[in-house]
């Protein structure tokens, strides 16, 4: 059950943070909030089923990230340097998709602004992150079956005639 809801978990994530990069409309603050607060829901929900150690909470970080990068201030050299120590789970190159097309909702918040970008940028640039930009939502974590050891000793079993199991041999 917990290795089912993490990959459902992770799938939730790779879709939401796919649309957040691909899609300019759903870029501003206002979604950042959304995406904090129901990400807050399913976390809860794990914890009310006692799923927090599934490792679906820890799916869900890069879209927490992005959200938090939604929310916060995009001007200062310091809110370059709190994004760059905030967004680990994200690479250099969504960090930047996001920033580029963060659009302001209201007449108070102001665009991003290209120099800021660079900013960021410069900060990020020993980052060896993967050139990839999207998150495979096809990829499947593998299953693992745990390993019960039974009580019944093999000298205890006894193999029925009618099998024609002739071939094996008790040591």
């Amino acid at each position: 059950i917990q290795q089912v809801f993490k990959q459902i978990f992770y799938m939730i994530n790779a879709v939401a943070l796919n649309n957040l990069l691909l899609r300019k409309d759903v870029c501003s603050w206002s979604t950042g909030m959304q995406l904090r607060f129901n990400v807050s829901q399913l976390e809860e929900w794990l914890h009310g089923k006692n799923l927090q150690q599934s490792g679906a909470a820890q799916t869900l970080v890069p879209l927490i990230q992005a959200a938090q990068l939604l929310q916060l201030k995009k001007k200062t050299s310091e809110d370059a340097e709190a994004i760059c120590s905030l967004c680990t789970s994200l690479t250099t190159q969504q960090i930047v998709k996001i920033l580029n097309l963060y659009t302001p909702v209201n007449e108070f918040e102001e665009r991003v602004t290209v120099a800021f970008i660079r900013n960021i940028q410069k900060h990020l640039q020993e980052r060896n992150d993967p050139p990839q930009l999207l998150l495979d939502f096809k990829r499947m974590f593998p299953v693992l079956f745990p390993f019960n050891p039974s009580s019944i000793t093999m000298d205890s079993i006894h193999l029925p005639a009618s099998l024609n199991l002739d071939f094996l041999n008790k040591v």
